[in-house]
């Protein structure tokens, strides 16, 4: 691994670092934050965060204002990219931002010429948990959060390996993305026109079908005045899925909150809570 960046932060350390990905096929930037505790050599538990489109590792490190809780909590964070990147790795035809580059969707993509990079689910799940618990002092404890499309990405990898997370929750997630203009789009492209095999990644079709003998908490906020609730996101969705099998789903609507970081950075603080709570 190659250190990128390294900052101080409330006691603990922000760092950087680029590495050769086996599962992507390229290099591969993460963001950790180790709270102050682990400069003793003390181990933590860690809790991944995974941004959305257009985003890379450094957004939630840098606007989420997550690192004072972080701190008090004794977590550790990790930030992965939203996509593999590189001169080699193939983007949008239009260049459009919700495809390609900053958009991976958090699946293994089986179309071609996606099929070789775009393997975010595996990242995420695998190569990067097993890098991080071999050069950083954490235990074996994990729980998982996101925002829109890495709400989606928490919300499927964490009901796909639910013994490997203690707690998910996620920022205004797509929740149903085989029935919105942006999970159409990647869904086809990445795994092209066979339904079928869209439902593992899909957080509504997954809290359907799958039986969960010990299901792990779900928090949800989703803001009311986001501008891609209606069309995207459409949390009622899951609600329901949930509500049918008594599933452990908090959802909070927060009145007059957005899309963005603004906020993120208002909630931020009980989801960090959420998840102590539960390691």
């Amino acid at each position: 691994m190659e250190l990128v960046a390294s900052n101080k932060v409330v006691g603990g350390w922000h760092k950087r670092y680029r590495h050769a990905s086996t599962t992507t096929h390229c290099d591969m930037t993460f963001a950790v934050f180790l709270p102050e505790i682990t400069n003793t050599g003390q181990k933590v538990p860690v809790l991944y965060w995974l941004s959305g489109l257009t985003c890379t590792d450094e957004n939630f490190m840098q606007k989420a204002g997550a690192f004072k809780v972080a701190n008090e909590l004794g977590i550790a964070i990790v930030a992965p990219d939203t996509s593999p990147r590189g001169e080699h790795v193939p983007d949008d035809p239009k260049g459009d931002y919700d495809f390609g580059l900053g958009a991976g969707f958090y699946l293994n993509a089986v179309m071609p010429p996606f099929d070789k990079h775009y393997q975010m689910y595996d990242y995420v799940v695998t190569e990067l948990p097993q890098l991080i618990k071999r050069h950083f002092p954490v235990t074996q404890q994990q729980a998982i959060s996101g925002h829109s499309m890495g709400g989606h990405g928490a919300l499927t990898i964490g009901l796909r390996n639910i013994e490997q997370y203690s707690s998910i929750s996620a920022f205004s997630p797509i929740v149903h993305p085989q029935q919105c203009p942006w999970g159409i789009k990647a869904f086809t492209g990445y795994l092209g026109i066979d339904t079928k095999t869209w439902q593992q990644y899909d957080a509504t079709a997954l809290m359907s079908t799958k039986e969960f003998e010990q299901p792990i908490p779900i928090l949800i906020d989703q803001g009311d005045a986001d501008g891609f609730l209606d069309e995207q996101l459409q949390p009622w969705h899951l609600q329901k899925a949930a509500e049918r099998i008594n599933y452990p789903l908090t959802f909070n609507l927060r009145e007059g909150y957005d899309h963005s970081y603004f906020f993120i950075s208002s909630f931020i603080d009980e989801h960090l809570r959420f998840h102590a709570a539960h390691f």
